[in-house]
């Protein structure tokens, strides 16, 4: 969604802040004499910071080309004349606050103060949106034509994501000269506020309940046989990504619902935005057609007898007051798309009343209803296992206490209890019989480990298949809240949030570990919500010393992801094995990250093995 936060306080405040840091590279010297005779590409500039910032300008003309009714409310404005320099961008937007009186081909001049807006503030690390606040609008005529829009296309967007920050300037940006035939970043930046166009594209973005979506304009990029980008490295952002809007309020034209793999087809045209939320952003004045191309939800392999299935699913904040069609959906998906697993990893279990703060740290009835769900779709009578966390100490929603909860079916496979385990008694490792084997089972890892604060502590059990004991270690490791966007004025971009994920993953290689140095064939698993790729730092962590490998990694690439953010298609969801484990089949069940309907975030994953 674009960014609502309200500007016409902050703006200043933010630009004030930001140059006394340094962080945005602006000077006042480069103004035309009292600030007449303006032209937009003046304003707009070679860098990312207006040259002009914090000045006041008169008589700077255009054609009006967008208006925004909604939200941030205002309009764009594009020099029908432009100069001859690629990095000069000919459109601006102009932030009214109040919905604007101006309408599409008006022809306009506009005093007002060169601005600087970060969306989502300076912590942010968001580059800045270049604009007129506070602006005195005269309508010059009225009618006139849209200057003819800039082709985003295959050939125009360079395959390099981002030029290198500036050392001197703490890794931004800001202050580089704009390279837009060189660098993906910088040519969309040469185009903010321009009016711009893309023919038809394929979604790699689903419609999302802020009404957006996202297109690729590199059909090749990346694509796997489903139609989505995926994302594979750090060093490869996919640079044809770009999402819409659309410039119409949803009461007058619904926005369309589109899933990964679908067509926008025909030209999708207006301003070109930058936002909080995606970055560079094409705001729709007219919006292309969705044309489905029957995307289907995925189902896996059942288990055969003598193998065991093993499931990781986060359920996204499931507790007692959610529909009961969310229920019904998720057991569907359990039984029909993912097989019956004989062992499901559910992430994301509240409490029995989901995010009301009144001490319930009790989940009893969020799983019932889940396992009568399943029962009712047709699969096993699952029982379960979990630990019950202190109040409001592992993250998530306030008050909703989510934890890791096991689920299994008793026909198949056995829980082996050994009494102990609370929300602040670590599990440990002992050898019985030449057998490694749990102190305290179900049991938290290592909870008073300060890796943990305000997370979710892993949840290890030990189950016994046909004879063979099986470890199972559940994780919901920290989220990237706090990570700068792909997007950022810091290139690379701080990704502060890995520091703890790092933390958490050695404490859980430490652990596994422990359980092979009694044990060296033990059958380990390692599952969860890791909230991080499988080329990061955190899996690298995990799998130190050869303790664990990623069972993702044994998929095409093109199959590798469980999540679809900024059109990215991405793993967050991992299993990983012990060497004991030899021989397996994954799969990375997708059924909800690619479709504008989804009962989840995630898709499920799921491994099956002979122990």
């Amino acid at each position: 969604m674009s960014s609502s936060i309200p500007r016409s306080a902050a703006v200043a405040a933010v630009v004030s802040a930001a140059l006394a840091a340094g962080l945005l590279a602006g000077s006042a010297s480069a103004s035309a004499e009292d600030g007449a005779g303006v032209r937009i590409h003046d304003i707009q500039g070679t860098t990312r910071v207006s040259p002009l910032v914090g000045q006041q300008v008169t008589g700077v003309t255009g054609i009006v080309t967008g208006v925004r009714t909604y939200g941030s409310r205002g309009f764009w404005i594009q020099d029908p004349t432009p100069d001859a320099n690629p990095a000069t961008s000919e459109g601006l937007f102009v932030f009214t606050s109040s919905v604007p009186t101006v309408a599409v081909g008006d022809a306009v001049s506009v005093n007002g103060t060169v601005t600087e807006y970060v969306p989502g503030g300076l912590a942010s690390g968001n580059q800045s949106l270049t604009q007129l606040s506070k602006p005195v609008v005269t309508v010059l005529s009225q009618g006139n034509p849209v200057p003819a829009p800039v082709t985003i296309s295959s050939w125009s967007v360079p395959g390099a994501y981002a030029p290198a920050g500036d050392p001197a300037a703490g890794g931004s940006i800001n202050g580089l000269t704009l390279k837009p035939r060189t660098y993906a970043l910088d040519y969309y930046e040469s185009l903010e506020g321009t009016n711009v166009r893309i023919g038809s594209s394929r979604v790699v973005g689903a419609t999302d309940p802020y009404s957006e979506l996202w297109v690729t304009v590199k059909p090749w990029e990346n694509a796997n046989r489903r139609g989505g980008t995926v994302y594979g490295s750090y060093e490869d952002q996919n640079t044809g990504r770009l999402q819409v809007q659309s410039l119409v309020p949803i009461a007058q034209q619904p926005f369309p619902k589109a899933n990964v793999g679908d067509v926008l087809a025909g030209a999708t045209e207006g301003p070109l935005d930058f936002n909080q939320y995606g970055g560079y952003t094409l705001t729709a004045r007219t919006l292309g057609t969705v044309v489905d191309r029957g995307l289907e939800r995925e189902t896996t392999d059942r288990q055969h007898k003598n193998e065991l299935a093993v499931a990781t699913y986060n359920v996204e904040n499931l507790d007692p007051s959610d529909p009961q069609e969310k229920f019904d959906a998720l057991a569907k998906a359990v039984v029909e798309n993912l097989a019956s697993p004989d062992i499901v990893a559910l992430e994301e279990i509240q409490d029995d009343n989901g995010a009301k703060n009144d001490g319930t740290v009790s989940a009893a009835r969020t799983v019932k209803k889940f396992t009568d769900a399943i029962v009712a779709a047709g699969g096993p009578a699952y029982d379960w296992r979990s630990v019950d966390p202190e109040n409001n100490e592992d993250g998530g929603e306030p008050g909703g206490n989510i934890r890791q909860v096991f689920l299994f079916n008793p026909a198949r496979v056995s829980f082996t209890d050994r009494p102990g385990g609370d929300a602040t008694t670590a599990t440990g490792v002992t050898g019985r019989k030449g057998h490694a084997a749990l102190t305290v089972s179900p049991g938290r890892i290592d909870p008073a480990n300060a890796a943990w604060a305000d997370s979710r502590k892993p949840l290890a059990g030990e189950f016994v298949f046909r004879g063979r004991t099986v470890f199972v270690i559940a994780n919901h490791f920290g989220s990237k809240g706090g990570d700068e966007s792909i997007v950022s004025h810091h290139q690379p971009p701080n990704r502060s949030s890995e520091a703890k994920r790092l933390l958490q993953a050695q404490a859980v290689n430490g652990f596994v570990k422990q359980l092979l140095a009694v044990e060296k064939q033990a059958d380990v698993l390692v599952v969860g919500d890791i909230n991080d790729f499988e080329f990061s730092g955190t899996t690298k962590a995990l799998t130190d010393g050869g303790a664990l490998y990623p069972a993702v990694k044994s998929l095409p690439r093109g199959e590798r992801y469980s999540y679809v953010y900024q059109g990215n298609s991405q793993v967050l969801d991992q299993i990983l094995t012990s060497p004991g484990i030899h021989h397996f089949a994954y799969d990375s069940v997708h059924i909800n990250a690619e479709f504008a309907d989804q009962d989840s975030d995630h898709d499920p994953q799921v491994l099956r093995f002979r122990p």
